[in-house]
């Protein structure tokens, strides 16, 4: 049960308003707003010209204004567009205040399956996991191939570490929707971390639809859990394939030079990782396995370089700043 809207996709940051109906007149009197604008003064409770207004608002990035048609609109008419552009809104002021007015939407269309979905995502996001499966298990319980809500709980699963039950909920998904390529990738990457071997016969598989052999995933993913369960050879000859694949394929790069990491084939671990830097010299990772592998061959000072390289592309990587400030002293 899948829908794409626009409103569910908003990334800028959001301002407060205080916007009335009519809007500031200095500008929404003037084009691309004075026709919208003209029917609201004519006909003031007709709640889709606001949204209409609010829709242009936001596309020429006036939030705060387009905020306050989607609240007007909303008042007016409870429509889930209404309430989904809002929330959309909300979330990205403040967290709290786009829970609240979700609850208070699903009161007026309880049975709204985006609302659901949305709530349960707020949830997730402020880590209230049993709050967002409790949502995800109503939805479920309702329309058991909702192939969105069986997602989101196996991305809460797996967040509390019950990568079992994850994978069950995975494999529910999949019988409903087996062609559905985000969700058999997820099921395949699934069982590669967790070594199921199901994984070689669900990435097989992968292989023999791609007619055109343009796909790198399958491979990644048997790469994945060759690497897991200790077989290095047919780790190493997976990623290659990957990369073969697709050149770009950057977690291959990377896994690949893991695994010579991990053999202590230093010289082989720095020369994949240099090779993915040049296919993409702003991947913090291969800067970070670097300083790693520097530091482990005591050439401290490309270390303390490509873990500070590291951290300048990825601030959320505080394990390299640390190794770069360890290594400073």
């Amino acid at each position: 049960m899948r829908k794409i809207l626009l409103v569910l996709s908003l990334s800028f940051y959001v301002v407060s308003c205080t916007n009335n109906g009519n809007g500031d007149k200095g500008m929404l009197s003037e084009p691309p707003y004075r026709s919208l604008t003209d029917s609201i003064d004519k006909f003031p409770v007709v709640a889709e010209t606001y949204y209409r207004r609010g829709q242009l608002l936001y596309s020429n990035n006036q939030l705060s204004l387009a905020e306050s048609d989607f609240r007007k609109a909303w008042s007016l008419q409870k429509k889930e567009e209404y309430a989904l552009s809002l929330t959309s809104i909300l979330r990205q002021k403040n967290q709290d205040s786009a829970l609240q007015f979700l609850q208070q939407a699903l009161k007026q269309l309880p049975d709204n399956f985006f609302l659901q979905i949305g709530l349960a995502r707020g949830y997730q996001q402020k880590k209230l996991y049993d709050s967002a499966l409790t949502v995800c298990n109503t939805i479920i319980l309702k329309y058991p191939n909702a192939i969105d809500a069986l997602l989101l709980k196996s991305e809460i699963l797996q967040s509390q570490n019950k990568n079992i039950e994850a994978i069950a909920t995975l494999e529910k998904a999949y019988t409903y929707a087996p062609g559905d390529p985000e969700l058999v990738h997820q099921l395949a990457f699934a069982y590669a971390e967790e070594k199921n071997p199901k994984v070689i016969l669900l990435a097989d598989s992968l292989i023999r639809a791609d007619t055109e052999k343009r796909h790198a995933e399958p491979y990644y993913f048997k790469g994945v859990y060759y690497s897991n369960i200790a077989n290095d050879k047919e780790a190493v000859k997976q990623f290659d394939e990957a990369i073969s694949h697709d050149f770009n394929y950057l977690e291959a790069y990377l896994n690949k030079g893991i695994v010579y990491y991990d053999q202590k084939k230093y010289d082989e671990a720095l020369s994949v990782f240099n090779l993915g830097i040049s296919v993409d010299p702003s991947f913090p990772d291969f800067y970070y396995w670097l300083g790693k592998t520097y530091e482990i061959k005591k050439n401290l000072s490309e270390a303390q370089l490509n873990y500070s390289k590291a951290y300048g592309l990825d601030k959320t990587m505080v394990e390299a700043k640390a190794s770069a400030d360890r290594l400073s002293k």
